[in-house]
């Protein structure tokens, strides 16, 4: 039987008081309709179709590839907006699935399982409810006295008995396709929202004789709706958790998983350890047998295996094998750093490739470079690498030296096998086996305390 799941993403969200469009509002690292869409890929279905009102270029733009679109003209509920995919689905034979776009945290098993339970049981139309602890602000589900599902009422609607009930309506539902088109068109706007209910469909189902039935799911966390930052920030922890607990159950160590902040598509190997306080984003992937400690932060990078990285912030970089950093070093976009180097402590890398067992220790800045294997970089050394107007490029040999305080000013290249004195200043090539000083030669002057005024002052003598 065909699948096809439609996703309501049209609504502004006025309650997030911001510029961005509701829908686009990120958890863990990716847009709450991208979760939905993930979700709706994972029961194989045959169509995807996202509803799209305010702010449609944008939704259109992150789903571009992974959906089709509907246009909802006005804001007139949500039957309203399934209404606008008939284009595109009313003559198809098959199950549709209707779910929403600010709804992250479901999942693929719990669509599946509403397509499974609507198919088996012989449904028109079939209701994913849960229990809530405090089922307020969400539809009540009114069964009759042999469980059979009759209604659905919304907060403002329902009076003191259905409001007392605590089985709500998660807000997705599975239809018999054509079905529901049918019903679609007869639902009214007779209600305090003058707005045309999907929820209608169910009764208007249940008095043409039609089979009406709920799956209830085990998880009502799932359900979580995000209609402002509150309820961003708990739908935030609850996918936190979820994505630590998968990882955990990959074989990967937190020390304190409760402040470990991983985003959904990061991919950690096994045996790998992560402290506390760490942040890793974006479509990061990190080898088995790391260990990452407190305050470290990964955006976006690839990390190998057996790497350390201690209090330091990575962006757009990769570290291969055998590497460590840190602590507090940073590096920036197009960092490449080569099995077995070392990054030591308050250092920076930017659109530079450090080579094989190269050892860059501490408070140096690297920009625009090409180091080979196995040098030393001095303590304070800088590639000044920009002019005030240009960027230019260094390259430096195989086993070179570079002492301690020098600055490379590019462009320049440091043969193989050659050295760089201590507090040089360097402006032209080095050639293999030499040795270049450039600095100004130590002058002392005989006596000259005794020519200062501080001389005479008795606490200096």
């Amino acid at each position: 039987m065909n699948k096809y799941v439609v996703i309501l993403a049209a609504g502004k969200g006025t309650r997030m008081k911001s510029k961005l469009y509701k829908v686009l509002h990120k958890v863990c690292g990716k847009t709450m309709v991208e979760h939905v869409v993930d979700a709706a890929k994972g029961t194989n279905a045959d169509k995807i179709i996202t509803v799209v009102g305010t702010g449609a270029e944008k939704v259109k733009d992150v789903l571009a590839g992974q959906s089709d679109f509907a246009f909802q003209e006005k804001q007139l509920g949500t039957g309203d907006a399934v209404m606008a995919t008939a284009d595109l689905l009313e003559n198809l034979d098959g199950v549709t699935l209707v779910a929403t776009g600010d709804t992250p945290l479901f999942t693929s098993e719990t669509f599946n399982n509403l397509f499974e339970k609507h198919i088996a049981d012989g449904n028109s139309a079939t209701v994913l409810t849960a229990k809530a602890p405090n089922p307020f602000g969400y539809g009540r589900i009114i069964r009759d006295d042999a469980g059979n599902v009759l209604r659905i009422v919304e907060q403002k609607d329902g009076n003191a008995e259905e409001l007392a009930v605590d089985e709500i309506n998660t807000g997705v539902f599975a239809f018999n396709n054509k079905e529901l088109f049918d019903a679609l068109k007869q639902v009214g706007n007779d209600n305090a929202q003058g707005e045309y209910y999907l929820t209608d469909v169910l009764e208007i189902m249940r008095k043409a004789g039609k089979k009406v039935g709920a799956y209830e799911m085990s998880d009502f966390s799932e359900s979580l709706g995000v209609n402002d930052r509150i309820a961003l920030a708990q739908a935030t922890k609850i996918m936190q958790k979820r994505i630590n607990e998968a990882h955990m159950r990959d074989g990967v160590s937190f020390i304190d998983p409760d402040t470990a902040y991983i985003d959904s598509d990061v991919k950690i190997g096994n045996d790998t350890v992560i402290e506390g306080n760490v942040v890793i984003k974006g479509n990061t992937e990190i080898g088995s047998d790391c260990y990452i400690t407190s305050g470290s932060r990964i955006v976006d990078s690839k990390i190998g295996n057996n790497v350390t990285i201690t209090s330091s912030t990575i962006q757009e970089a990769e570290m291969d094998d055998n590497t460590d950093i840190g602590p507090n070093s940073h590096l920036r976009p197009q960092a490449i750093i080569r099995k077995g180097a070392h990054i030591g402590n308050f250092v920076e890398i930017k659109k530079a490739e450090i080579g094989e067992d190269t050892k860059v220790g501490h408070l140096t800045y690297v920009g625009d470079a090409t180091l080979g294997k196995d040098i030393n970089i001095g303590c304070g050394t800088i590639f000044s690498n920009y002019d005030g107007v240009k960027k230019f490029h260094t390259n430096v040999g195989d086993h070179s030296f570079i002492g301690a305080g020098a600055t490379i000013i590019a462009p320049v290249n440091i043969a193989d096998h050659a050295f760089v004195a201590a507090d040089s200043t360097i402006t032209k090539d080095v050639d293999k086996y030499d040795m270049a000083i450039a600095r100004g030669r130590q002058t002392n002057k005989p006596d000259y305390w005794h020519k200062l005024p501080l001389s005479k002052d008795k606490e200096w003598e």
